[in-house]
């Protein structure tokens, strides 16, 4: 129980938008959601965090104990712990957690991003795998959900590229599509974050991009409400009101005309409690499909 508290602290700490969802989600999954959200937390502080140089221990930290996870359960962190039982009580699937690493590993290699396949293969295996954990943490029994989960976490992860990108730069990294970036006027090379200070004959391009970013994350958020049709009353609540208040923040993104400099766009409460009150009234009339069986199949889009 100790872990789990921490786990549900963590959640609360560290993201408002998912700890509001979570609270609407039944009493058996709220825990096991939490922790797959502590464990994903503690993977990428341990790279955002680790200093100068050290990333690579790091990752290679994290294999290590992933083993252990899906091996003798030695040696692990309070989220380790925690996410090998849950891991194991929900059958996920080693090859999601995985991947998962490998888009850690893409930010320690200083992976580029050329063109949207190649930020979308970053957003699967940071994200969209993420999404399919979570469907076997709030058991989702319809292999043709899966898709649809993955693309909630692509949309998620567009929606933070489009969030931080002069937070990223500080930390030498630039996800915005280097392609769309010249032909939205930018200088070619771009380079990589040097400065702490986002370039100022960046800020149009960016912003041009992030619009263009945000445009198709719409998109992967529709393919998520088609997905709720899969899913029990209450989960599907859920993950609605999750989708709807994280979306919000490429409203806010709209209503300062993409401007990437003008420091985190934040979802206001009295626009969370409007999108609390459009999921509940939605849910109210939603139907949840039939299901079949708990997913079986490993989904990787990108044969990776």
């Amino acid at each position: 129980m100790d872990a789990i508290r921490e786990c549900r602290a963590i959640l609360e700490k560290n993201s408002k938008s998912f700890a509001l969802a979570a609270k609407w989600l039944p009493r058996d999954r709220q825990d096991d959601a939490a922790v797959l959200y502590a464990w994903c937390r503690r993977v990428d502080d341990a790279i955002d965090d680790a200093p100068a140089g050290e990333a690579e221990g790091a990752l290679e930290s994290l294999w290590d104990e992933l083993a252990r996870v899906y091996g003798d359960g030695s040696d692990l962190s309070l989220e380790g712990r925690a996410f090998r039982e849950v891991a194991q009580r929900r059958s996920i699937p080693k090859h999601y957690p995985d991947e998962l690493l490998r888009g850690m590993e893409m930010d320690v290699t200083g992976a580029t991003y050329d063109s949207l396949d190649d930020l979308l293969l970053y957003a699967h295996r940071v994200a969209g795998v993420v999404g399919l954990m979570c469907c076997h943490v709030l058991g989702v029994r319809d292999d043709d959900a899966l898709p649809h989960a993955a693309h909630l976490g692509w949309a998620m992860q567009l929606t933070n590229i489009s969030r931080d990108v002069a937070e990223d730069w500080g930390l030498g990294r630039l996800y915005l599509p280097r392609q769309w970036l010249i032909e939205a006027g930018a200088a070619d090379p771009l380079g990589s974050g040097a400065s702490s200070s986002f370039p100022t004959e960046l800020t149009d391009p960016a912003a041009r991009v992030v619009a263009r970013l945000l445009a198709i994350a719409d998109g992967y958020y529709a393919s998520a409400e088609r997905g709720l049709a899969y899913l029990s009353p209450r989960v599907a609540l859920a993950i609605d009101i999750a989708r709807r208040v994280y979306a919000a923040i490429g409203d806010e993104l709209a209503d300062r005309e993409w401007n990437v400099t003008l420091g985190r766009a934040v979802v206001p409460p009295r626009t969370k409690a409007r999108h609390v009150a459009t999921a509940l009234a939605r849910g109210s009339r939603r139907m949840s499909r039939s299901r079949l069986m708990i997913p079986t199949k490993v989904f990787s889009p990108f044969g990776a």
